[in-house]
């Protein structure tokens, strides 16, 4: 299978890479810093194993040609009207894009622009960033990637991407029920993302703050609502788990977007919170503490 893995940052770079060492065809898209930091370093990965360089396969959206099999999607979410034009060229009567993206608005994005047969289900759970030198950090040994048709029907299309990644040294998940599998991921991550940039602080430092257990308890039953509204059908087991996997002061836990924030970094408030709010306003439901996430990020993106 011919594999576009479409950036290379934390996310990217790692399961790309894990694809590779299993054998398969990857290429990766990069813009042109990251094209020549590559080109020189080559991909290196951190984990707690140790330390392993690979010489990826590299392009760019000029040099880009022939069709793919499967499109991996891996850029912030800010970045995607960018990178359907980057992979354009790239989208043959055959290939099927996996976008592994925060929040649910992408979609719909990409459904629109290349249709909705060609769009699946996929997602990933890694504790992972990049270094000073643009080294893939893998920080815990948590590596999951789930995908799966966004109607359930797993067909032939999506046995062949299965066969592809299920060998690639990663655990994965076939899922007939993605979806679901997108809105519990939506909201562990926006709750994680609303505290700690509200709080500008991790969940152990929240959670043994005055109020903090009622904050972040409160965020997440705000989100929990505007998710059932929109179809999401609960699955207690899930969201209990999630909530007391946030809800453990033994273990200070921070999200991506609020990583990006202390760095200065743009972030994706408008994809991970913003969105909520719109289904939240589509709906008529309060969302008090929300309305608070949003006005923090969007001063925080006036004042960069």
């Amino acid at each position: 299978m011919r594999i576009l893995m479409a950036g290379a940052g934390a996310t990217g770079g790692y399961f790309g890479a894990r694809l590779a060492q299993a054998g398969q065809d990857v290429t990766f898209l990069v813009r042109e810093r990251r094209y020549q930091q590559l080109q020189a370093s080559g991909l290196v990965l951190q984990t707690p194993q140790g330390t392993e360089t690979l010489k990826p396969q590299l392009a760019q959206a000029s040099s880009l040609t022939g069709h793919y099999d499967l499109i991996i999607v891996t850029v912030k979410s800010f970045a995607l009207d960018q990178v359907m034009e980057d992979i354009a060229p790239a989208v043959g009567p055959e290939t099927l894009i996996m976008p592994i993206l925060n929040g649910l608005r992408h979609i719909a994005t990409l459904q629109k622009r290349f249709g909705e047969d060609r769009v699946i289900g996929g997602l990933c759970k890694i504790n992972a960033t990049l270094g000073d030198n643009g080294e893939v950090i893998q920080m815990t040994p948590l590596h999951q990637l789930y995908y799966g048709a966004l109607d359930g029907n797993n067909d032939a299309r999506l046995q062949r991407v299965d066969a592809a990644l299920r060998d690639c040294q990663v655990d994965t998940q076939f899922s007939d029920n993605i979806m679901d599998e997108l809105w519990e991921k939506w909201l562990l991550l926006s709750t994680l993302g609303a505290v700690c940039c509200l709080a500008r602080g991790n969940t152990q430092q929240i959670l043994t703050s005055r109020s903090g257990e009622a904050l972040l308890q409160g965020v997440f039953s705000e989100i929990l609502s505007v998710i059932t509204a929109e179809g999401y059908q609960t699955r207690p087991a899930a969201t209990a788990r999630i909530l007391e996997l946030l809800s453990d002061p033994a273990t200070p836990m921070t999200s991506s977007m609020y990583r990006d924030l202390t760095q200065g970094f743009d972030i994706e408030a408008d994809q991970v919170i913003g969105d909520l709010l719109l289904r939240a306003k589509r709906h008529s439901l309060a969302t008090p503490l929300l309305n608070a996430v949003d006005v923090n990020l969007q001063v925080y993106l006036q004042q960069r």
